[in-house]
């Protein structure tokens, strides 16, 4: 079974083809981090239309690159929630265009469960159960994941995320945008395990 799979809750676009839950055959991503690197963070409404403007054409090129026809695809996978409104508007509505054409069933993915199965696909060997710690955008928790749609949140941030917070303090310290992987350099070049 091939599906075709959408991403656009934030600021990158993504287009897939997975071929029976475990095989990625291909992954198609169009990054914002440098439009958005220009304000220090992410702005949803320009968020929102660059997704309209590179849906389209990753579609086509991880149709190309899985070596599909729209004719070899069995389903099709969306993220419907959450994320930035807007953006997830975008990827939803191209989606479900596309199932309609093709006259394939819409799966419908929540984010934070799809970041958690994505470990299926890196670690085809894993099997629940196992603890998760699910960090993205404005979610950060601790998942226990008892079974592939067995969930359980044991804990959560209440008002902002670990990622949110690195790019926050990134700002203030004047390092580039998003700010996890300056800081991280910045830290591994301290001496003695101190932070200057």
């Amino acid at each position: 079974m091939k599906i075709l799979a959408f991403e656009s809750s934030c600021d990158e676009t993504a287009v897939a083809v997975v071929e029976d839950g475990r095989r990625v055959l291909s992954d198609a991503i169009a990054s914002q981090a440098d439009l958005h690197a220009l304000y220090g963070g992410v702005v949803p409404e320009l968020a929102s239309r660059k997704h309209v403007e590179v849906i389209a054409a990753l579609t086509e090129k991880a149709l190309a690159d899985a070596g599909c026809t729209r004719q070899n695809i069995d389903a099709v996978a969306v993220t419907y929630a959450p994320g930035l409104i807007g953006a997830v508007l975008v990827g939803l509505s191209f989606a479900k265009s596309v199932a309609y054409g093709l006259g394939v069933p819409l799966i419908p993915v929540h984010h934070v469960r799809g970041h958690i199965a994505a470990n299926y696909l890196a670690f085809p060997e894993l099997e629940p159960p196992f603890l998760a710690l699910a960090i993205s955008g404005g979610n950060t928790m601790i998942v226990d994941v008892r079974d592939y749609t067995d969930l359980e949140i044991l804990g959560a941030t209440r008002d902002d995320a670990a990622g949110e917070c690195f790019d926050k303090a990134a700002r203030v310290l004047g390092l580039p945008y998003p700010g996890g992987a300056p800081m991280d350099k910045l830290a591994q070049q301290s001496r003695g395990g101190v932070y200057t």
